[in-house]
């Protein structure tokens, strides 16, 4: 499936229409009961759907569920998390045997009466809140009906079965290789902070010009890899992949190189390689992070 960034790009889902949906939840929180009840008697009303609430148990589990995606519309935050869980609503549907037709009218049924509240309500930009909820059901309509057709092919295509296995399986290594990235940059963190205290310890005993200098160089290390555990944590929530930022760190180190060079006074030589390194790396990380700029 797609992923849920592009998926909201697509209906042009903005954090404006977050914060309208978030709006409404008081309103709709009040008329949660009016809108359970117009659902139960439609399903009650349709000989088809009223078959499947033949237990008491299940229409209270179901209907439980329900009521906790109507309060999940307007909750104002539409991140991975929701996405999993509107792809897990399609993947018990298809095990229940419920078919796609039976959700696509309830969500009709939920978005008729939603929209008779919002424009009794007396809000102010009724067009927009409607339209940022308009923008919201169809997006659950398309993941919910996306996981219904893939859940349907893998109960069905033993191809099916080993591609999404195979693809389960890479996820699942791909994350923990991720795990293992995050908890290796937590350990260098530590390993220059302790780095950064031998340089003050440095400075304290008398060594100051030597002690600034590479606790300085220190701490732009420090800096840099904060950056790559930030931009890390970023692409774990679905964001871009910033090249800038591992050249950023081959800038910084030589910086440091140049500076520890100083220091240590060494021959002109050496020092105009590794200005000339600073130069060439600085050109490349700001060509890299003008492109990275434009195609945000």
């Amino acid at each position: 499936m797609r992923s849920f960034k592009n998926i909201k790009s697509s209906y042009n889902f903005t954090d404006e229409d977050a914060l309208r949906l978030a709006d409404l939840k008081p309103l709709m929180e009040e008329r949660t009961e009016e809108v359970m009840d117009s659902l139960y008697d439609w399903i009650m009303g349709s000989r088809d759907t009223a078959e499947f609430f033949n237990d008491e148990t299940r229409q209270k589990h179901v209907f439980g569920a329900i009521r906790v995606w109507f309060h999940d519309l307007f909750s104002g935050k539409y991140d991975s998390r929701y996405y999993e869980r509107l792809i897990r609503i399609g993947v018990v549907h298809v095990k229940r045997g419920v078919e796609a037709h039976f959700m696509n009218r309830a969500v009709g049924v939920v978005r008729n009466l939603c929209i008779e509240i919002i424009c009794a309500s007396g809000l102010d930009e009724q067009v927009r809140h409607i339209t940022s909820f308009e923008k919201l059901l169809d997006i659950n309509l398309d993941v919910i009906t996306s996981s219904y057709i893939e859940e349907e092919i893998r109960t069905y295509s033993p191809v099916y079965k080993v591609k999404s296995a195979l693809v389960d399986f890479a996820e699942k290594f791909t994350q923990a290789a991720n795990l293992i990235l995050v908890l290796a940059l937590i350990g260098l963190t530590l390993g220059v902070l302790a780095i950064f205290y031998i340089d003050v310890s440095h400075i304290l005993e008398g060594d100051l010009a030597g002690g600034i200098i590479s606790a300085l160089g220190t701490l732009l290390i420090l800096w840099v890899i904060i950056e790559l555990m930030n931009t890390e944590i970023a692409h774990l929530k679905g964001g871009k992949f910033r090249i800038s930022v591992f050249i950023g760190v081959a800038l910084v180190t030589i910086i440091r190189e140049a500076m520890i060079a100083i220091l240590k006074h060494e021959q002109v030589e050496f020092m105009q390689y590794v200005i000339a390194a600073i130069l060439v790396v600085g050109v490349v990380y700001w060509l890299v992070a003008k492109t990275e700029e434009k195609g945000t």
